[in-house]
Order: C-alpha cells, then structure tokens, then sequence
C-alpha cells in the first residue's frame, strides 16, 4: 500500500509538475522570458473572452433566449 502512494507521489513530483519546476528556473535565469510566457496564457484567455462575447451577442441578436418571467413575479 506504501509503493501505491509513493507511485502517485513520483507521478506528480517528477512528471505532472515538472513544467512548473522549468517554469521556476526560467524565472531566475531570463525574467523577460517567464513574463512572456504569463502574457501569453493571458493573450489566450482574452481572446477566449472576446470570442465567447462575441457568440452570446450572436444568440441574443437571433433572440434565442428565453427572457420570460418565471422564477419570481419581482423580477
């Protein structure tokens, strides 16, 4: 039963989180290179938001949505 845990612990230690631990080390060698890498992930998450904007809009203008009063008669 020990072996099984220490399976899962060599998993992520050595393998899962070893992106994180060059991530570290770029980090102290070429800070410019870690921030690059951080504006990119928030490039894509941006565009992500825009094109999830942008298909709502497009639902909403097709009037596709349900606006009917049904949960509470304040609303």
């Amino acid at each position: 039963m020990k072996d099984f845990f220490y399976a899962i612990q060599d998993l992520f230690v050595d393998y899962i989180f070893a992106p994180f631990d060059w991530l570290r080390k770029l980090e102290l060698e070429s800070w410019f290179g870690a921030n690059t890498i951080s504006w990119l992930f928030m490039l894509i998450g941006f565009v992500a938001m825009i094109y999830w904007m942008l298909q709502l809009r497009i639902f909403d203008n097709n009037n596709e949505e349900d606006k009917s009063i049904s949960s509470h008669s304040f609303l």
